[in-house]
């Protein structure tokens, strides 16, 4: 009997804890559930702070190791990380650097971060989190560049987490017409991935970063939502490959 090859290895680097959970929380269930290595960066908030432990507790729930902290401070809540700078106040070859390190270190076959747009609500953190990704994906594979971060690793392929203008309706639907929406066209999506098998642990790691609930974000709008409107916002998660793939790409890369 044939074993069963796990899938690909995957690191994911997001803005903020609740972000992973949010726009990849399937993906990574799926990956570790079928034994594939997964593993999360996030960019801001200071590893001994309130919503660092939240994350522990998500990626716990998600299979996704332990957290993976660049330690700056959230553009809209400099508290969160004291002393340091707000994440697009830093140098960005210093953020660049400390990204490669951990993708030299993890060696990543696929990374997963925030699209150009920086996701539906476009934060600036997302914004900057998907530049400073993008870069370090390249540099990670440069012998030259940060030799001082570990052996060069050059990821296959890196997804960008997104919503296709189809998706609106039922956003807003089930949560409203809340603020302005970044989408993508529909043709533009590279890899659509149904997560209902995840859905329960995608849901218990959104809901894990408590302050947020608490504070009427996302996840407590999700928390107080039907188990249909939860399954209707959250079921599908949707990327595109950046590049954009010149062949049609493989749907197994990305799987839950």
């Amino acid at each position: 009997m044939p074993v069963p090859v796990p899938p690909p290895s995957l690191l994911a680097v997001f803005a903020h804890p609740d972000d992973e959970s949010l726009s990849a929380g399937g993906v990574l269930a799926g990956h570790a559930a079928a034994g594939g290595r997964t593993a999360v960066v996030t960019a801001t908030w200071a590893e001994d702070s309130p919503r660092a432990a939240e994350l522990a507790e998500a990626l716990r729930t998600l299979g996704a190791g332990a957290p993976r902290m660049l330690g700056y401070a959230d553009a809209r809540v400099p508290s969160s990380a004291p002393g340091r700078p707000r994440l697009r106040d830093a140098p960005l070859d210093e953020a660049v650097r400390k990204l490669v390190a951990h993708i030299r270190d993890f060696r990543p076959e696929i990374v997963v971060t925030h699209d150009a747009y920086g996701g539906l609500t476009g934060h600036p953190d997302h914004l900057h989190t998907h530049r400073v990704a993008v870069l370090a994906v390249q540099a990670a594979g440069l012998d030259l560049l940060h030799p001082d971060a570990g052996a060069p690793w050059s990821p296959r392929a890196l997804y960008l987490a997104t919503h296709p203008h189809s998706a609106v309706p039922a956003l807003n639907e089930v949560v409203g017409a809340r603020k302005a929406r970044f989408t993508v066209p529909d043709e533009h999506i590279t890899a659509t991935v149904d997560v209902r098998p995840w859905l329960d642990r995608k849901i218990a790691a959104v809901l894990a970063h408590r302050s947020e609930v608490r504070r009427g974000a996302l996840p407590g709008v999700i928390a107080g939502l039907t188990p249909e409107a939860r399954e209707r916002l959250l079921a599908t998660e949707w990327f595109v490959r950046h590049p954009p793939a010149r062949v049609a790409p493989v749907q197994s890369e990305l799987t839950a």
